[in-house]
């Protein structure tokens, strides 16, 4: 008995090679708009430089009185949001920061100021009473000289941020007893962070007699 063969049309050798053609293009493109996805993803950079760094201690508190101060500048690409203050892995609460976003780029080059203390209970002496500061908490003349605005903050509620390119200084109280007096002289880390940039340095800390 004879084998009856079926006959099918199969796909043209053009055609075949059209599809592949058309394919490997529609592939490339895939890939390449991928690859340009990722290294723009990859040229914005989340960046901050810290400034000026500054931990005191009141030395006759008997509850571990301090305070610091630091100068951070975004330099990245994205906005950023200041977010983490630590000092010897503890976290500073935002109701203790007392940040200032309007500084002047002069005003950031200069070394923070500790401004005095208000008695052994808790604050930062306000001495520049003829600013234009409004209501701010605290109010501080940076340069000494009133030749630049004075630094006018109220205490945060939340993350500072920052767009590209802008500064902010912030004072910070610690929570009492984090550092005490026996800690003058002795190096301690402070770590800030915005996002994922950042990070800890050593800081000395001052013993600031009242």
């Amino acid at each position: 008995m004879k084998t009856k063969l079926s006959k099918k049309r199969a796909i043209s050798t053009v055609l075949t090679t059209v599809i592949i053609l058309v394919s490997s293009v529609v592939l490339g493109s895939g890939v390449v708009l991928y690859g340009t996805s990722l290294f723009q993803g990859g040229t914005q950079t989340e960046n901050i430089q810290i400034a000026g760094t500054k931990l005191w201690v009141h030395t006759e508190a008997p509850d571990g009185l301090a305070w610091g101060a630091a100068g951070i500048r975004n330099t990245g690409d994205k906005v950023v949001s200041v977010d983490k203050i630590q000092i010897r892995g503890a976290d500073i609460p935002f109701s203790l920061w007392y940040p200032d976003t309007s500084v002047t780029s002069n005003l950031f080059q200069l070394a923070l100021n500790h401004t005095g203390w208000s008695g052994v209970t808790g604050s930062l002496v306000q001495d520049d009473p003829d600013s234009d500061c409004g209501t701010e908490t605290l109010q501080s003349d940076l340069d000494g000289a009133g030749g630049e605005a004075a630094l006018c903050a109220n205490a945060a509620s939340g993350p500072v941020s920052l767009n590209p390119g802008q500064s902010v200084m912030i004072y910070f109280k610690l929570v009492n007893g984090t550092i005490t007096s026996l800690d003058s002289g002795i190096s301690t880390t402070v770590s800030i962070f915005a996002g994922k940039a950042g990070g800890p340095s050593s800081i000395t800390v001052a013993g600031v007699s009242p």
